[in-house]
Order: C-alpha cells, then sequence, then structure tokens
C-alpha cells in the first residue's frame, strides 16, 4: 500500500499536474485540484457513514458477513455490497477518466499513467480482497465487487476521451487536475493510513521506493 501510494502521488505530481498546468494554465489546475478533493472528501464522507470506513484495510476492521449481511448473489438488496462496489469505484473513476483525457492528444495513452494506477491498484486490491475474505465474503461476493468495477473503470475511461476530447484546454486541463485532487485526497484518507498501520517504522522507506519507481518512469 505504501508504494503503491506513493506511486500515484509521483505520477499526478510529474505527470497529471504538470500536464494540466501546460494545458490551462494555474487557475484552471488549481480550481480543478482542490475541486477534486472536495468532491472525494464528502462523498467518502458519505460512504463512511454508510458503513464503507474500511473498505480499503486488510485487517479486521470490515464488518463480518454476520455483521452486515451479504453476498455476490444478492446484489438487488445488499447494501453493503453497494456501498463498498461505490467506494471502490469512486476511488477508480478518476484514475480512469485521467487515462481516457490522455489520449485526446495524439491518441497515445499515457503509458506512464497506465502503469503507476497499474502498480498502486494491485496492492491496493489485494488488501480491500483480503479484507473481505477475513469478513467471511464469499469468492463469488468479491469477485462480483472487482468484477465490476473493473469493466466501469474502463467504460470511465472510454467516457474521458469521447466527450472531454470536444471540451476546450482549459476544460480538460481542470479535469485532469480534478483526477488528481481527487486521487491525493483517496491515498491520504485510506491507502497511506492502512500502509502505516501494517508496515510501521518501514513505511516510510517503501513509499520512496514507490515515489522513485513512478519518477523514474516519468522520464524514461
Amino acid at each position: 500500500m505504501a508504494f503503491g501510494a506513493d506511486v500515484l502521488i509521483s505520477a499526478l505530481s510529474f505527470e497529471l499536474m504538470d500536464e494540466a498546468y501546460k494545458r490551462g494554465g494555474f487557475d484552471s489546475t488549481a480550481i480543478g485540484f482542490v475541486s477534486g478533493a472536495v468532491i472525494y472528501t464528502v462523498a467518502n464522507w458519505f460512504l463512511a457513514y454508510q458503513g464503507a470506513k474500511h473498505r480499503k484495510r486488510s485487517g479486521e476492521q470490515q464488518p463480518s458477513e454476520e455483521a452486515q449481511g451479504g453476498s455476490g448473489l444478492a446484489m438487488s438488496n445488499d447494501k453493503p455490497l453497494r456501498v463498498y462496489a461505490i467506494g471502490a469505484l469512486l476511488d477508480g473513476i478518476p484514475e480512469s477518466i485521467v487515462i481516457g483525457v490522455s489520449m485526446i492528444e495524439g491518441g497515445v495513452v499515457s503509458w506512464v499513467t497506465v502503469a503507476a494506477v497499474f502498480l498502486s491498484n494491485v496492492p491496493e486490491g489485494l488488501s480491500s480482497a483480503a479484507g473481505m475474505k477475513k469478513a467471511g465474503r464469499s469468492t463469488g461476493y468479491i469477485f462480483g465487487v472487482w468484477g465490476g468495477i473493473a469493466i466501469i473503470s474502463g467504460i470511465a475511461a472510454l467516457l474521458g476521451y469521447a466527450l472531454f476530447s470536444h471540451f476546450s484546454a482549459e476544460i480538460i486541463a481542470a479535469t485532469t487536475a480534478v483526477a488528481a485532487g481527487a486521487i491525493l485526497a483517496m491515498l491520504t484518507d485510506t491507502m497511506i493510513p492502512e500502509a502505516f498501520e501494517q508496515a510501521h517504522d518501514f513505511a516510510g522507506m517503501i513509499t520512496v521506493l514507490g515515489f522513485l519507481a513512478a519518477f523514474v518512469l516519468s522520464k524514461l
């Protein structure tokens, strides 16, 4: 989690924010960055209130099946499943949209951004899945949640390209910065606390390695 968190911090520093500034200048970038953090914080607060506070925890913090019943086969009336799925989408959609937006000029995906999202989502997904398993969730529940999220995130990337390709540079810049702000708020609220809780004294060193990995990718 520490490694993945700083991979994203490095990517949003050297890729997203820098690209937003080049496209739309300081005003669009600053407004978008703060707006993304505000949107994520409010949505995350609401989800925490609904019971998804520990959706990225790998330990015993997630509610058990007995405490909050639910399975992958009962999506229509399973509030815990809906809340966890919405929470994961809240974390993943900004990343997906910005991948789509990165294709607008030249039609080439920013492979640094894709690599950073991939490297960060592997430990993020493992942690969440481990937490669900410890809480007694079924295999169908876990694969149902993450499979659906993967599909929707792919659609979000497509929409990011299709919709924003017709907008001005300022709007694209603000959108990129919104994603950066939401990602940074997500890291601070969820991934970094989980990393410190588990790694303690080693979290700082692992974090530095994650930042360096994405920095090297951005310069290759």
